[in-house]
């Protein structure tokens, strides 16, 4: 394969929407987890916004029963914003539209059963076609400092070509946690991939280099997630069909610099909260009363 095909532009990106969020019971016993809302907008819209951000015109949801409010989420609605508009309510108007997604630029497939990450991927084949495409776990937020996670890859992928995967090093107690790398250089920030493995054991993996949730795939990985055989937890996983693909296609770490949190967990949708409101003008100042209060609390208690 010419490295020409592999430097096509990325005009697809792929969100896997069907996970029941059950960690987050009772609260997304009717609410889906990707419309739990980071400080003021869903986890999901964000998301979108980064590929957004990053020159994606195509957004692809992968869902399962009883998401339709993800989809509904970026539907225009006439009644809102006419409300809006009566009471001259501007901002809030503006903020409503940005959440619009163009007629015929969102499509969805169904994923039937939670076979794993990788069998969600597969399930988009027909909607991304013989193309490259992001894929965004919204699970996962990146709080950029200037450029999104999505564009710097965009920017790392115009120059290699390929396949590329972001990542970010985690505890070596907690590499079982996650899909692991193998990179040529571990000290450089964009370094080829030599190899990679889903939930290794401390003691066996490669590096404490973590894929993190953002990728740029070429459509070969269909093929090979087609007959992908169930791996780590029983599932399909996506590491296990990119490590086949290795054998044929360059695979690029990105590794980054901006904090990340994992929004599937409790602690780490708390702390994403924090940390967002503490980021954004709106709500720097008053976050900052609410924390400085609680902290004095907490020292209080500790003395008491």
């Amino acid at each position: 394969m010419t490295q020409a095909k592999l430097n096509r532009p990325i005009r697809k990106a792929v969100f896997p929407v069907a996970g029941l969020g059950t960690r987050f019971l009772p609260a997304t016993k009717v609410l889906p987890k990707e419309m739990l809302p980071l400080v003021d907008r869903p986890l999901i819209q964000r998301a979108v916004e980064e590929a957004q951000e990053a020159g994606i015109e195509e957004f692809i949801f992968i869902t399962g029963r009883g998401k339709s409010l993800v989809t509904e989420h970026f539907e225009l609605q006439p009644e809102l914003i006419a409300a809006l508009e009566a009471k001259a309510k501007t901002e809030l108007l503006e903020k409503v539209q940005h959440s619009d997604i163009p007629s015929g630029k969102l499509t969805t497939a169904l994923q039937q059963l939670p076979k794993g990450l990788g069998h969600a991927v597969w399930c988009a084949r027909k909607l991304v076609g013989n193309e490259p495409f992001a894929l965004l776990l919204p699970d996962v937020m990146v709080l950029p400092d200037q450029q999104g996670c999505t564009a710097q890859m965009m920017t790392a992928y115009n120059e290699t070509g390929g396949n590329i995967i972001a990542s970010a090093h985690v505890a070596r107690e907690f590499v079982h946690k996650y899909g692991i790398l193998d990179v040529v250089d571990a000290g450089a920030q964009v370094t080829p991939i030599k190899g990679m493995v889903e939930k290794p054991d401390s003691a066996s993996a490669p590096s404490t280099l973590s894929i993190i949730g953002r990728y740029i795939l070429q459509p070969e990985i269909f093929d090979i997630l087609e007959d992908q055989k169930a791996g780590s937890g029983g599932e399909i996983q996506l590491t296990d069909a990119m490590q086949t693909l290795l054998k044929t296609q360059p695979f690029t770490s990105v590794e980054l610099t901006d904090p990340y949190f994992d929004c599937g967990h409790h602690t780490g949708f708390i702390e994403a909260n924090i940390a967002f409101a503490l980021k954004d003008p709106a709500f720097k100042t008053q976050m900052e009363k609410i924390l400085t209060k609680y902290a004095s609390r907490q020292r209080l208690d500790a003395a008491a």
